[in-house]
Parts: C-alpha cells; structure tokens; sequence
C-alpha cells in the first residue's frame, strides 16, 4: 500500500469558499464553487486519475478542509476513476489537506536549509517546477556582466547520473547551511585532487568567494568539467545564493518571525501591528534591505496564521485601518506591480 498527502493550495486552488449568508463548510459542494474554481477543481480530479492509472492504485480518499473534501468527494465520483479502481491491483491511502489551514507553513521562512533558499532565490528553470536556472557563465570565458545572459545554457539541481551530486544534494536538504556549505567544498576539494588540480585547502569558515575560486581551477579543463559537471552545478547554485540579495532578507524574514513567536503571547495584536508600520515604505523610500508590498503580504499572512483567535475591538480595528491605509499606498505607489500584485488589484 502506499499513501499520498495531496496539498490542493499548491495546485493554484488557494480560493476562498463561499462566506457567511451562504452554505456553511461542511455542506460546500462542487456546484456551490465558482465558474473558474470549478473548473480548476475538474482538470484537477482529471490530473490525478491519469496519475493514479498510470500508477495502477486503487485509493481510498481522506480529506481535512472544505475544499479537500471537495476534491475528494469529485474523486470519488469521477466516472473514469471509479472504473479504475474496479480494475487496480494496488491500493493507496491519498489525504487530501487544506493548505489554508496551515498558511504559517507556506509562507514561513523555517529553520536552516540551504536547499530552501536555493529554491526560493535562483530562478525558475522554464518548463518546470521544481528546478531551478544555474547561471554557468563562471565556468566560460566569457566576460559579461547581465546577470539574465542567455547565451550559455543554464544548468540545474538535477543530476541523477552524478553520484557525488546525489550525494551533495542530500546534505543540502538535510544538513543545516553552515554545514552543507562545508560539503559542498569537500566535495569540491576531492573532485580537485582526483584531477591533480593545484588546491590548496584552507580551514575555517566557508564564503562563496572562497567556492568560486575552487571552481575557477575547472575553467581551462575540459576533462575535469566533463567529469565533475554536476558537482560543480550544485557549487554554482550554492554561490549564486549565497551572493544573493534575497537571502540576506531570507534571514531578515526569519529572525521577525522567531521574534514574533516570542511576544505574540505577551503582546496583542494592535500592537504588533503598530511596530510593523513604519516598516511599510513606498518604492521611492526603500532600500534594497527594506521589505515590499509582497513582503509584507506574506509577514501579514504568517502574522494572522499564527497568532490564533484574536480580540477585536477599537484598537486593533484602528490598528488595522492604519496598516491597510500603508500598503495600499505602497501598492498604488509601485511603478511596476508584480504579477502578483497586479492579480491582488
């Protein structure tokens, strides 16, 4: 048997069900959905039978949340699927969980992973999801300075022939940064020595100057780029995050968030939010270290998220008043919106 946690938010189905004066939760079907949300929900349901077929389960359905129980209930009642599970050999136990019920989770920035901020930082490989681009330029010589140069293809996090960036990749996610930072130059170092490279090994802290200057001894060896070009991916994207103006603001983002775990329990509300004010400048007053109107969006989720049942009452509606009043006019004030903040709009 096995068992699959389905997380529907991820799915892009991160859409309020219908409020007060219509049906209540547990009653919330697929007809009461919207047009485009049911729609959403539909192709969904399709997704995973042809992932289940192709699998050849036969799933018994668990749902926590009103829209998961949705999903299920379409599932279950999908009529290729029910065919399907006439026909599967083998069984599976699939939870289906509302991400809204656990938004400080998504929007978090948690604990030490090197993996989690090379995933959020670099840019996205096109065509996927869950890869990322790795800028190789470091490794030719050619001298350009735009970061978004196209002209020699980006490499990757995937490389399932490189047994030694396997193994890299493991420690990325299940080590702490200082420690993965340290692999990754061991790594390195013995990659160096197998090639008789002139390495010289140096203790102590690890920085992304010092990798980068291990990588440049690989430049004029094709050889040696040949047979550590998968390692020397994983070093690139791990100097490339490093060096990143969006990790220092990783750390920023984690350290409020400790803070706040701290004193949301002595403080109320209002007055949490009335610290957070004068955080909230337009884009004429921000410096590149300053939080933006997204960063906010996501602070005030994980705010919300995680301080549980709140009292309210003039201060906090005050508190709150104030707040709204800065960031709509940080949003009105962006000369260019995000995506993100466009769809908000």
């Amino acid at each position: 048997s096995a068992e699959l946690c389905l997380l529907p938010a991820l799915t892009g189905l991160l859409q309020p069900l219908p409020g007060p004066g219509g049906p209540g939760p547990a009653e919330v079907g697929l007809g009461a959905l919207p047009a485009e949300l049911r729609a959403a929900v539909r192709a969904l349901v399709g997704d995973l039978d042809a992932l289940f077929t192709a699998l050849g389960l036969r799933e018994e359905s668990f749902a926590v949340g009103a829209l998961s129980r949705v999903i299920a209930a379409e599932l279950a009642s999908y009529a290729p699927a029910r065919n399907r599970r006439r026909m599967a050999t083998n069984k599976a136990s699939v939870v289906f969980v509302d991400r809204t019920l656990d938004l400080a989770g998504a929007v978090g920035h948690h604990g030490d992973s090197l993996a989690e901020k090379i995933l959020s930082v670099l840019p996205k490989l096109p065509g996927h999801k869950t890869d990322v681009m790795v800028n190789m330029v470091e490794l030719t010589a050619l001298q350009t300075t735009d970061e978004t140069c196209s002209i020699i293809a980006p490499g990757c996090l995937a490389q399932p022939n490189d047994p030694a960036a396997k193994a890299l990749w493991e420690s990325f996610m299940n080590l702490k940064q200082k420690e993965a930072v340290m692999e990754a130059r061991r790594h390195l170092v013995e990659a160096a020595s197998r090639e008789n490279l002139p390495i010289k090994m140096s203790m102590g802290e690890v920085t992304a100057e010092q990798l980068s200057s291990y990588i440049q001894l690989f430049k004029n060896n094709l050889k040696a780029l040949e047979n550590h070009c998968g390692l020397l991916q994983l070093v690139l994207a791990t100097v490339q995050t490093l060096k990143h103006p969006q990790t220092s603001k990783w750390d920023n983002f984690l350290a409020f968030e400790r803070l706040l775990l701290q004193t949301i329990g002595e403080s109320e509300m209002p007055s949490v939010l009335n610290q957070l004010l004068p955080m909230i400048k337009s884009y004429n007053k921000r410096t590149k270290d300053d939080y933006t109107c997204e960063d906010f969006l996501i602070l005030l989720v994980y705010m919300y998220s995680v301080v549980g049942e709140i009292k309210s009452g003039k201060e906090l509606d005050a508190a709150e008043e104030e707040v709204k009043k800065a960031l709509v006019k940080a949003i009105c004030d962006e000369p260019e919106p995000s995506p993100v903040l466009r769809k908000i709009t």
